[in-house]
C-alpha cells in the first residue's frame, strides 16, 4: 500500500505523542504493544507521514515538526526522543478563537506565545493541503475553538482532504456539516477523540456493566484534573461547554435509564500545573442491587493523557484513508462511534467495535 500523508493543525501534546508514535512503531517495531490494530486495510503506523502542519506558537512556527513537538508548552512523556527530521516545516496557523484570553495570565512556559507571522487565508491552507498531497487533516486545536475548527473543516472540504475532528467542537455530529462533507464527497470522522483507556471509556464500560447486570444507577460523577495546556485552556469554563456535553452524552447513551441532570456530573474539574500531561480521574457511581440494597463504586485512574489518545488517532487516520480509498463520503459512522465520544449516532461499545471491525474488513 502507499503511505498515508497527514496534515496536522495544532502541534501540541497530542500531536507530539502521535509523531513520536510513528517513530516508535517505525517498520513494525514494537507493534505488539499498545496498538488496537497492528495493521488496518493494509496500512501500518509506519506508513503514516506528516506532510503539512500549522500552529500559532512562535516556538514552533518555522521549525521542523520533529523539533516543534518538543517545544514548550508541550509537556507530555518523551518515549521517542530521537524523531528524525520530517522535512515538514510548521506554518503559521489561523488564530481566530483558538487561543483563550485568560492564557495571558500564566507563565510563557505553561501557555501559548502567539507568533507575529501573517495568518493564512483559507486559500493559503487549501493550496498547502493540495501541494503536500495530504490525505487526512487532523484537528488538534484547543477545546472551544469553534471558529478555528470550522475554518479548517472548510479547508478540508475545498481541498478534498478527509477530516478527523479530535476535539469537542461538533462537526461530524452536526447535521449541516455532515451534509456538507457528504455533498463534497469527503470523509469525516468525529467528534472528540475517545482515549485508548481513558476516563470516558472506563466510565462507559462500567455504566454498560451496571445496565447489563441489572444494577440501577442512581447517580455518578467523573472529576478530572491535569496540568497540560488543554486543562489550562479549559480553566475558562466558557470554553468547556461542548466538552461537558460530549463526555456526559458518551456515558448517558449507555445507561439503562437516562439520569437527571442533578444526578450526573462529568467533566474537567481543575488545572494542577505539576501534573503536566498526567490526567487523574476520580470516578464515583452509586446504585441499587437486588432488593434495592445500595452500593457504590469509587475508582481512581491515572494516565499520561496524550499518548493515551495517539494509538486511537492512528486508527482514525487509517480509517479515514480507507474511506477515501473506497470513495466513501460524509460521516464514517463505524469509526466515529468507536473512536469518538460524540458521534452522530451513539451505540454501545460492543456494537461500535463490531461495526468498525466489519468496516475494516469490507472489500
Amino acid at each position: 500500500m502507499t503511505s498515508i500523508r497527514i496534515a496536522v493543525v495544532g502541534i501540541g501534546n497530542c500531536a507530539s505523542s502521535l509523531v513520536q508514535g510513528l517513530e516508535h512503531y517505525r517498520e513494525g517495531t514494537n507493534d505488539a504493544v499498545g496498538l488496537m490494530h497492528w495493521e488496518m486495510g493494509g496500512y501500518r503506523p509506519s506508513d503514516l507521514k506528516v506532510v503539512a502542519a500549522w500552529d500559532v506558537d512562535r516556538r514552533k512556527v518555522g521549525k521542523d515538526v520533529a523539533e516543534a513537538i518538543f517545544a514548550k508548552p508541550n509537556c507530555t512523556a518523551v518515549f521517542a526522543p530521537n524523531v528524525p527530521s520530517t522535512g515538514t516545516i510548521v506554518r503559521m496557523g489561523a488564530v481566530l478563537d483558538g487561543v483563550a484570553d485568560h492564557m495571558d495570565e500564566f507563565p510563557e512556559e505553561r501557555t501559548f506565545v502567539v507568533a507575529n507571522d501573517a495568518q493564512p487565508t483559507k486559500e493559503d491552507v487549501v493550496a498547502e493541503l493540495k501541494r503536500s498531497g495530504a490525505d487526512v487533516l487532523m484537528n488538534y486545536l484547543p477545546v472551544g475553538s469553534q471558529q478555528a475548527t470550522e475554518f479548517y473543516a472548510e479547508c478540508a472540504l475545498e481541498a478534498g482532504v478527509a477530516f478527523v475532528n479530535n476535539i469537542p467542537v461538533f462537526i461530524a455530529s452536526n447535521p449541516e456539516w455532515a451534509a456538507k462533507f457528504e455533498a463534497a464527497g469527503v470523509p469525516i470522522i468525529g467528534d472528540d477523540i475517545k482515549a485508548q483507556l481513558g476516563a470516558t471509556i472506563v466510565h462507559r464500560v462500567l455504566t454498560d456493566l451496571f445496565a447489563k447486570r441489572g444494577v440501577k444507577l442512581d447517580r455518578t460523577y467523573q472529576l478530572n484534573t491535569g496540568g497540560n495546556t488543554d486543562f489550562l485552556n479549559m480553566h475558562n469554563h466558557r470554553r468547556l461547554a461542548s466538552k461537558k456535553i460530549s463526555k456526559t452524552e458518551a456515558v448517558q447513551s449507555v445507561a439503562a435509564e437516562r439520569l437527571s441532570d442533578e444526578n450526573v456530573h462529568i467533566g474537567p474539574s481543575d488545572y494542577v500545573p505539576w501534573q503536566n500531561d498526567n490526567k487523574v480521574c476520580f470516578l464515583r457511581m452509586e446504585g441499587q442491587l437486588f432488593g434495592g440494597v445500595p452500593m457504590n463504586l469509587e475508582l481512581r485512574l491515572s494516565v499520561e493523557d496524550s499518548p493515551n489518545s495517539a494509538g486511537v488517532a492512528i486508527d482514525m487516520i487509517r480509517c479515514a484513508k480507507i474511506a477515501r480509498d473506497r470513495g466513501l463520503a460524509g460521516v464514517i459512522d463505524p469509526a466515529s462511534a468507536y473512536f469518538c465520544k460524540h458521534p452522530r449516532h451513539q451505540v454501545t461499545d460492543d456494537q461500535a467495535h463490531e461495526a468498525v471491525e466489519q468496516f475494516i474488513k469490507a472489500a
